[in-house]
């Protein structure tokens, strides 16, 4: 029994129709892989070249644009390989080193934009002040806690989910995410806790500190001039939409281990599609059409190629 408990590998069921539609499937991940690494790298790489976007604010936005690469890269190969596969299988050590960078990375991105929520209102509600509180200083300790505190908090559930026997080996999913936890035969009060923990650090906290500085930040260019509301929008708006729409990629990726097996498998397939698909090409477009210093310089790099 003992053996039986302890496979190595675990099967990935959450595909649906992988053996009619694999070449299908693999082509549309192929290219939106491509597009992903081609978007977000353009932006960063405009952010370091010019020299009027190496501000605290664009930094962040470089920032939140190489984790989406580094989430995409812990997805997509392996959801290559498994459509090119007749099995879809992962050994349980890979599987928690990918929910590791999964969350690690979630994580990471939710205190970026805690990071450039902070940077608008200091910028905007204390201007003066800008120069001396959003140092060079400041903003490599904002970047490095922001990668450095999710994995530190991440690796504790996979520590402890390490030496945990399997009594289901099919994970209902395409990728190692939070049902994990349906593969183990106990489920401890004390993971539960800390999941419950993680989940305030790293998703509620920071949203609700965002939506404070939001306010404060709506409250007083409210009372200020038109231009001032102008620049606001400008900054703001984008980080805004990018917050709302991985919120809810988030807030259903939480929501679907309390619904478990009760989930239609087809939707579930199509909402974690979303995840891996359209969140990651949504971060470069919305920053490249958005904000104004980096559209203006997408537009010139666009018409130096033309010329070429």
């Amino acid at each position: 029994m003992d053996d039986e408990l302890n496979v190595t590998y675990i099967t990935l069921g959450g595909h649906v129709e992988v053996h009619t539609y694999r070449y299908l499937y693999f082509f549309i991940m192929f290219i939106a892989y491509i597009q992903i690494i081609l978007f977000n790298f353009t932006i960063v790489y405009l952010i370091w070249i010019h020299e009027n976007l190496h501000e605290p604010m664009y930094v962040f936005i470089a920032a939140l644009l190489l984790n989406s690469v580094a989430f995409s890269t812990a997805m997509y190969p392996k959801l290559l390989i498994d459509y090119l596969s007749e099995k879809q299988i992962i050994s349980y050590s890979a599987c928690l080193f990918q929910f590791f960078l999964c969350y690690t990375l979630c994580g990471t991105e939710f205190l970026l934009l805690s990071a450039m929520s902070y940077d608008r209102y200091v910028s905007i509600c204390k201007p003066l002040q800008y120069p001396t509180i959003m140092t060079k200083n400041t903003v490599s300790i904002f970047l490095v806690l922001a990668w450095l505190l999710p994995a530190c908090q991440t690796s504790v559930p996979v520590i402890m989910s390490a030496d945990m026997k399997l009594c289901n080996l099919t994970l209902e999913g395409i990728f190692c995410n939070n049902a994990i936890y349906s593969l183990h035969c106990v489920t401890t009060k004390v993971r539960t806790i800390y999941g419950y923990v993680a989940l305030l650090n790293f998703a509620v906290f920071p949203v609700l500190f965002i939506l404070f500085t939001y306010t404060r930040i709506l409250i007083i260019t409210y009372r200020s001039c038109r231009e001032v509301r102008t620049k606001a929008a400008q900054t703001c708006l984008p980080h805004l939409l990018v917050l709302i729409s991985f919120s809810c990629l988030c807030a259903y990726d939480v929501v679907i281990v309390r619904l478990g097996s009760n989930f239609p498998k087809i939707v579930n397939f199509i909402m974690t599609l979303q995840t891996v698909l359209y969140h990651p090409l949504f971060n470069p477009i919305i920053y490249g059409l958005k904000m104004k210093e980096i559209s203006k310089h997408l537009k010139r790099l666009f018409c130096q190629a033309k010329l070429v």
